[in-house]
């Protein structure tokens, strides 16, 4: 199927910031508080599950280059009125550095080698400057550097370019082309994942730096990035000034809204959150190429926007929007089944679950979804009903939490682990089903993954340098570039096996706490099983079990059909079970589900 190991945008971040396991220890629900009350999790702090899913606009990897850069060298541009980086903070910029001596017949060689697109050439000359081997004063290498870093990106060597921009904005003021420098990092923003470090570069720039006017073609991208820095960097509100300059004709206007959305949900102005969402959606419906591919994001914002107002049947009809083609779709039903819960829905909850534990999903991971068939029959008494699921999960997700430490304990080096998560995200690793299946799930990691893209681009700037004219190869450019490469990939290795540590690390802790919920949610049948034969014995009340039932019949029409599950799933079925619950509870007592303790492991809502 198409969202079968996907990463899935939009998706709530079900593990605290991402990932497919649908439990958390501070973004979702549970087993509610008090089974009675059903306050569930996802309504105490939904900002930050819908927040998480914001770094999916990061991970969709760099566009495709509108054009490619010849830039002019042109006049430095004049410092800023106010402090350079980061709001200032108060201190002065330096002077720029101008050039007091013509360049050299080196730097001026390279200039004309630039030029005519002989870059590789170009490269050996400016490399020479930079060295200080030309003679040149310090404007003039500022110049050669600058130059450097545009040679290598039209060589295509990304990493390296941003090496050499970066030591531009490191400078700041100072550097006479550090103004220029960010239309380069626009570009290099198309180009490289976020984990490269281009967004941190950018920040390092003001809204005034935006304005000069050779930013014209790339302002409003810029306007995105900046704002997507301070987003990151929780600076809300410069954050949504600059999004709110991101015109509507943008390509970047629907991530800025979605953001925008995004912001508001996590300072808890939920009505301005709507409206962002809103427009997304009336854009996308008048078929604008910029909006469209947010508006399944859109939808699902929205419903777990109406889910924390527990408005639950707005919430289920925008869950109810995302078609099955979509990679949210799953998760949809999932969050959908707990709306469906919350307002007495069960026969739809539970057709939810069935369609989640289909065949066709075997590579999906939902076991929350088990403790919500367990709550469920748990509250309509069916007791037998629920030791059956809590069995049924027991007989997994003890022994997969375990198997989960063991891989983890079998690889204390990250490098190694490293090379171990490419064998899983391959299926070449030789684990068992449930391991591998519970394992892709958890190195779906947005932030693992846009790591992992950094490595193969990489891998990728790598081998270009092993297939360059052996005459370049063997300068001090190449060799340079070459080193630089080499240590940015280890760099980012260990990292990646840093980030597939704590994945699965933080899986096994989030089995083991389901494994809590599982535990009380056992406890609480038993009770009431004890409870039924204790009214047996002393004929004090009717018996649960087998005499008193009590159906909540699914009305019939047209477009559904009774039949009893043998085992067999069609695809066209999907999303649209619904299941014939018998509710057990005493007549006496109208229906109304069993009485929880105070405490069931959960925190108030």
């Amino acid at each position: 199927m198409a969202w079968a190991n996907k990463a899935r945008c939009g998706r709530p971040d079900l593990v605290g910031e991402y990932g497919p396991l649908v439990v958390a220890s501070n973004n979702y629900p549970h087993v509610p508080k008090r089974f009675g009350d059903r306050g569930l999790r996802m309504n105490r702090t939904l900002r930050n599950t819908v927040a998480a899913v914001a770094t999916c606009l990061a991970f969709a990897g760099p566009a495709e280059a509108k054009k490619k850069q010849k830039d002019a060298d042109l006049q430095p541009a004049q410092p800023a009125a106010t402090p350079a980086a980061q709001g200032g903070g108060g201190a002065v910029a330096a002077p720029t550095v101008e050039s007091s001596a013509p360049p050299s017949k080196t730097l001026e060689r390279a200039l004309k080698l630039y030029d005519s697109e002989d870059y590789y050439m170009a490269s050996i000359e400016l490399n020479k400057v930079v060295e200080g081997q030309s003679g040149d004063d310090e404007g003039n290498k500022q110049r050669a550097e600058f130059f450097m870093g545009k040679t290598l990106f039209n060589l295509k060597y990304y990493s390296a370019s941003l090496s050499y921009f970066n030591k531009i904005v490191d400078k700041g003021q100072s550097h006479r082309y550090y103004q220029k420098t960010l239309q380069w990092l626009a570009s290099l923003s198309r180009f490289l994942p976020e984990s490269a470090g281009v967004l941190e570069k950018i920040g390092k720039y003001n809204r005034q730096d935006l304005e000069q006017p050779a930013l014209e073609p790339v302002r409003n991208e810029l306007y995105y990035l900046l704002a997507r820095y301070h987003y990151t960097k929780s600076n809300f509100k410069e954050a949504l000034e600059l999004f709110a300059l991101v015109p509507e004709t943008n390509e970047f206007f629907g991530r800025s809204k979605y953001l925008e959305g995004i912001i508001h949900v996590r300072e808890n102005r939920g009505k301005e959150a709507a409206e962002a969402f809103r427009q997304i959606l009336r854009k996308a419906k008048a078929g604008d190429a910029n909006t469209v591919e947010f508006e399944d994001m859109a939808n699902l914002a929205l419903a777990r926007v109406f889910y924390a107002t527990r408005q639950f049947p707005q919430a289920i009809r925008f869950y109810d929007k995302l078609p099955s083609e979509s990679p949210d779709w799953l998760p949809s039903l999932f969050e959908s089944s707990w709306a469906h819960f919350q307002i007495d829905a069960d026969d739809k909850a539970l057709g939810n679950i069935h369609t989640l534990n289909a065949p066709f999903f075997e590579n999906e991971f939902f076991p929350e979804s088990i403790i919500l068939r367990a709550v469920i029959f748990f509250q309509r008494c069916n007791y037998e009903r629920a030791m059956e699921t809590l069995v049924e999960f027991n007989q997994t997700y003890p022994a997969l939490r375990e198997e989960i430490l063991a891989l983890v304990k079998k690889y204390p080096d990250n490098a190694e682990l490293y090379k171990y998560i490419l064998k899983i995200r391959s299926g070449e690793a030789g684990l068992s089903e449930r391991v591998q299946r519970a394992s892709e799930g958890a190195l779906q990691d947005r932030t693992l993954a846009k790591t992992l893209d950094y490595v193969t681009e990489l891998d990728r700037e790598l081998s270009a340098v092993d297939r360059a004219d052996p005459s370049w190869k063997s300068t001090a450019v190449a060799g340079t570039v070459l080193q630089d490469l080499t240590l940015q990939r280890s760099i980012a290795e260990n990292e990646a096996g840093g980030l597939a540590r704590k994945r699965l690390e933080r899986l096994a802790s989030e089995i083991q706490e389901l494994i809590k919920q599982a535990i009380k949610i056992e406890y609480e049948t038993l009770q009431g099983q004890k409870g039924v034969l204790e009214a047996n014995i002393k004929g004090e009340q009717a018996a649960i079990s087998g005499t008193s039932k009590k159906a909540v019949n699914i009305a019939a029409d047209d477009e559904h059909v009774y039949w009893k599950f043998n085992g067999e799933y069609w695809k066209d079925e999907l999303g649209y079970y619904r299941f014939r619950v018998v509710n057990r509870c005493e007549q006496a007592r109208g229906g109304a589900a069993p009485a929880a303790p105070a405490e069931a492991g959960m925190p108030p809502t």
